[in-house]
């Protein structure tokens, strides 16, 4: 992979290699919440990919959804690339309940992240990469 930004390595942890992109899980406990990280070099907005490359992007979009919603019960799935504070691009799949702690706000910002607990922390890696493995996405395009 290229060079992961620092505060993108710091903040979440390495799920697994997709196709074309890292699979991050944000370390707050707070939220079920994924950050896709594509595999391309000076990448910063989703422009910024060969056609190929976006539409493999949102086919990994989509299978951390449904990954974020095979965890429990999910009220809304937020999507958002906004690379405002790490311009490397990066997209966020969050898995969102009416109770969580930012509702209805978004969840940047929003309190102090709680780290996950060693044991769970471990627990939700493993299902996430399980999960993955058993999932289909189409080859990454040459």
């Amino acid at each position: 992979m290229n060079d992961l930004d620092p505060r993108l390595a710091a903040d979440s942890l390495f799920v697994a290699d997709g196709p074309l992109s890292q699979f991050r899980l944000v370390d707050d406990a707070r939220f079920p919440w994924l950050v896709l990280v594509p595999r391309v070099p000076g990448a910063i907005e989703w422009i910024d990919l060969p056609g190929d490359a976006q539409r493999l992007l949102l086919a990994e979009l989509n299978l951390a959804g449904r990954l974020l919603r095979g965890l429990g019960p999910v009220h809304k799935l937020n999507i958002g690339a906004l690379g405002n504070v790490v311009r490397q691009l990066h997209v966020h799949v969050v898995a969102r309940q009416q109770d969580d702690a930012a509702w209805p706000g978004p969840v940047w910002g929003a309190g102090v992240r709680q780290p996950y607990v060693a044991s769970a922390r471990e627990a939700l890696l493993s299902s996430l990469r399980s999960a993955l493995e058993a999932a289909t996405l189409p080859p990454e395009s040459p």
